[in-house]
């Protein structure tokens, strides 16, 4: 494990204005009938099924939560109570929280805008990392997340659950394999019934809620409740709407699926906020088209399509029947096409006639997989580890670019910057709040 002394993080502080104290030492679990001991931050919806899912794994104990709102935490200490687990220690500020050198691994199910700087400084207090999709904010911050890994040494893994399928894996090696043929194109869906979030006023920060905190990196504004809790999604300053929120996950599988490990040349993205008069700023009805570089084989270039569409639709390629919501992929080959509808399922169809081919269906376990790479101290045993996490967040922040300027664009997967637009590049990143900074240097 990377090491740093007091002094040196002092300097790097004053360098950075990241201020988390950093106690840099061993894993104890290594040492603790190899006990993995984990903290979550944030800890509404995805954050509970975190602290669950580690603590239903052998040899893992959550031994400490971290939210800034006050209420949320004292009901999940009531969750502790109520399943006879051993209470662990609070914190509302996660500076706090990592100076705990017991501590061995962070889960973050922040909202989107604290991922990168709250994975930064865990990798700098030692911590291995599961953060929550899209792995960033931005695309700049992206590429930081990857150095502080990988000069820290962390295993840090991104919350892209459908990885760890045993049936989606299958899928991938199926679709890569050639059975399907020339596969050229695949087709991401995201149709959610939203209903509005229509208006709220600015108010007072209620009781037991350290906003200051929360808002973090992000501009400094007064706060409602359409900006808070969940519905900060579909603002512009925390979140990346429904494309980065739900629609990560199925371009991250269509991405895996043909085989693209690099990102996008040009993509073109249009799409509007409909029907709603409400204080939602992020589109909930998006179109994106993503062109990729191919070298060889019969097909020079592939496709990537995603559509977030937010109310009543039909169920594509039979994507969602008996339920309101349509949310897969769609691969499209010589051969046939094959439909991936949920995070363990997916089924074939070959021919002009569709018949049906090969099928599976089987879930897995993206929690387990991240204890096992740090127990072995091995990120290359991760199923999205954040180099991965990284390439399908770059997607979704695309198409937010290209929406919010009205145009198309073109991109250098290597600098990852927009050839000869400034006006683009100037969205790769933002303008940080002090002392919540994401540092330049790691």
């Amino acid at each position: 494990m990377s090491k740093i002394n007091r002094r040196e993080f002092v300097k790097r502080s004053a360098a950075t204005t990241a201020v988390v104290p950093i106690l840099m030492g061993p894993n104890t679990w290594a040492g603790a009938n190899n006990r993995v001991q984990v903290a979550c931050v944030g800890l509404r919806g995805q954050g509970r099924s975190h602290l669950r899912n580690f603590q239903k794994l052998p040899g893992v104990e959550v031994v400490a939560l971290c939210d800034i709102d006050e209420r949320v935490l004292a009901d999940r200490l009531k969750d502790f109570k109520e399943q006879d687990w051993r209470k662990p220690k609070t914190y509302t500020d996660i500076r706090k929280l990592l100076e705990d050198p017991s501590i061995d691994a962070v889960s973050f199910a922040t909202p989107n805008h604290w991922h990168a700087l709250g994975t930064i400084w865990a990798c700098q207090a030692g911590k291995d990392v599961y953060v929550e999709k899209p792995a960033s904010y931005n695309i700049w911050e992206g590429r930081k997340m990857i150095e502080a890994a990988r000069k820290y040494k962390r295993v840090v893994q991104v919350g892209h659950q459908i990885r760890s399928s045993i049936a989606v894996q299958a899928a991938v090696k199926f679709l890569q394999s050639g059975q399907l043929g020339d596969v050229y194109m695949a087709k991401g869906l995201c149709y959610k019934w939203r209903d509005t979030i229509g208006r709220t006023a600015e108010e007072p920060i209620p009781a037991g809620v350290h906003y200051d905190i929360w808002l973090g990196p992000a501009p400094k504004r007064p706060f409602t409740k359409n900006r808070f809790h969940y519905n900060w999604h579909w603002h512009w300053d925390y979140g990346n709407g429904d494309i980065g929120n739900q629609g990560v996950h199925q371009m991250d599988v269509a991405r895996w699926g043909l085989g693209l490990d690099v990102h996008p040349v040009k993509l073109c993205s249009m799409g509007g906020h409909v029907m709603f008069d409400d204080d939602q700023e992020t589109p909930n009805v998006l179109h994106t088209q993503f062109e990729y570089p191919q070298a060889s084989g019969p097909t020079k270039r592939k496709l990537l399509q995603f559509e977030v569409r937010h109310w009543i639709t039909n169920h594509e390629g039979g994507i969602g029947e008996g339920a309101d919501n349509t949310v897969g992929i769609i691969f499209y080959g010589s051969e046939g096409y094959m439909v991936i509808d949920s995070y363990s399922s997916w089924r074939v169809f070959y021919g002009r006639k569709r018949e049906p081919g090969p099928h599976a269906k089987a879930e897995g376990n993206h929690h387990q997989n991240f204890i096992d790479a740090v127990r072995a101290q091995d990120a290359s045993g991760l199923n999205c580890d954040i180099e991965e996490g990284h390439k399908s967040a770059v997607l979704c922040h695309l198409a937010n670019i290209s929406y919010r300027l009205g145009r198309s664009l073109e991109f250098d997967p290597k600098s990852e910057r927009f050839a000869n637009d400034e006006e683009a590049n100037a969205m790769l990143s933002r303008d940080y709040r002090k002392p919540f900074v994401v540092p330049n240097k790691v």
